[in-house]
């Protein structure tokens, strides 16, 4: 077996049908409220990954959404993603959760302290949640789709 075939065997062929949960997210956001400024959803090509393009406040940043896949080993079970701060220097992980009309977007692992929970409206145009911390700060955002 060459060593292609063998990379060819950890690469899956198709993206967890779970992401597509995230498909009401893909649009251009303009958010409101403890955060102001504009996200961007786009799936990448092949529907592996969705990326989220941030400009919040002056902060800019790139996200990276999907399962985990580290060489040799499964997918992640969870939603993962790693955002980039270009502005701030820093990296964060998350993981996200979509069940019917809510939104959840955890810092690290699932169960953490630290999460955002949002609700979209009965069109999906609008997200209306907060980001919760366990020293009891976070602040509320609306989010709303932009129609062109």
């Amino acid at each position: 077996m060459s060593d292609n075939d063998e990379i060819g065997k950890l690469s899956a062929t198709q993206p967890n049908t779970d992401l597509k949960t995230l498909d009401k997210l893909v649009s251009t956001w303009t958010v409101s409220g403890g955060a102001e400024g504009t996200v961007i959803y786009e799936w990448t090509e092949g529907g592996f990954f969705l990326l989220q393009h941030v400009d919040l406040g002056g902060n800019q940043g790139l996200e990276v959404i999907g399962h985990e896949s580290k060489y040799g080993e499964e997918p992640s079970v969870d939603i993962r993603s790693r955002y980039h701060g270009f502005s701030e220097g820093e990296t964060l992980d998350y993981t996200y959760e979509v069940l019917d009309d809510t939104l959840a977007i955890r810092m690290g692992e699932r169960g953490s302290l630290a999460y955002y929970q949002g609700t979209f409206d009965q069109e999906g145009n609008t997200l209306t949640g907060a980001w919760h911390y366990p020293d009891g700060g976070g602040y509320s955002t609306i989010s709303t789709r932009v129609v062109d």
